[in-house]
């Protein structure tokens, strides 16, 4: 697995998903900045961390979809590469058009930092095989702006197309229809707001996360989702 981490000014989960990778990939994850205008030719996986890019200016991650280094991701993902989009992440695949929909604000207006119970709603994704379908687990979330909204036509599209990937149980910011995490068309894209980074490590308190990562490593060895 050849995977990849970008940091944007503002991000502050970066470290935590390299590090999350490389334990379950284990090799090194390569490091990239956003002013970058090339990606490296033989990636297989393109991680878009969490944090605060740009300090939420405009929008949350309106502004680092415009960097150099997405437009390559885009390129990248529309030809068949993989991209995850965790929290400030996901908000930067809606931005850029990869994902649809958008990420508002909380319902309370409220941040929320807690951990949440999710639903693993379909297994058929490179990021999803090696859950249990159906498995509940406990992931945490960190944000201001997880409020997933779309309208009515993209929200039926995504449930009769199996492209909700996570559901929350105890949903902690309006989303519609307690989305959690949604995939692209080709299903090689997700974007979550929780972030399973940070459960890959029983002294960090949980390794309910670690399947996600194990997903990746068996799709790109078995040369597919």
């Amino acid at each position: 697995m050849r995977a990849a981490v970008v940091t944007f000014p503002g991000s502050n989960c970066d470290r935590d998903l390299a590090v999350a990778m490389e334990r379950v990939f284990g090799r090194p994850v390569r490091r990239l900045w956003h002013g970058e205008t090339e990606l490296p030719a033989d990636l297989d996986l393109v991680g878009l961390p969490g944090g605060f890019t740009y300090g939420d200016y405009l929008r949350p991650g309106a502004i680092a979809a415009r960097s150099p280094i997405v437009r390559e991701i885009v390129r990248f993902a529309r030809r068949g590469g993989l991209v995850l989009g965790i929290c400030n992440g996901f908000q930067i695949l809606t931005e850029a058009g990869l994902l649809p929909g958008a990420l508002v604000r909380n319902r309370r207006l409220l941040f929320v930092c807690r951990s949440v119970r999710l639903r693993v709603e379909t297994t058929d994704s490179p990021f999803t095989r090696a859950f249990p379908q159906g498995a509940e687990i406990t992931v945490p979330v960190a944000h201001h702006d997880g409020n997933y909204l779309a309208d009515a036509g993209t929200l039926a599209r995504l449930e009769d197309e199996g492209r909700i990937a996570f559901r929350y149980l105890d949903n902690p910011n309006g989303s519609a229809r307690d989305i959690a995490g949604i995939l692209g068309e080709g299903r090689n894209v997700l974007g979550m707001m929780p972030h399973p980074e940070r459960v890959c490590d029983p002294r960090l308190g949980g390794t309910d996360g670690v399947p996600l990562f194990r997903s990746l490593l068996e799709a790109v060895a078995g040369g597919g989702s």
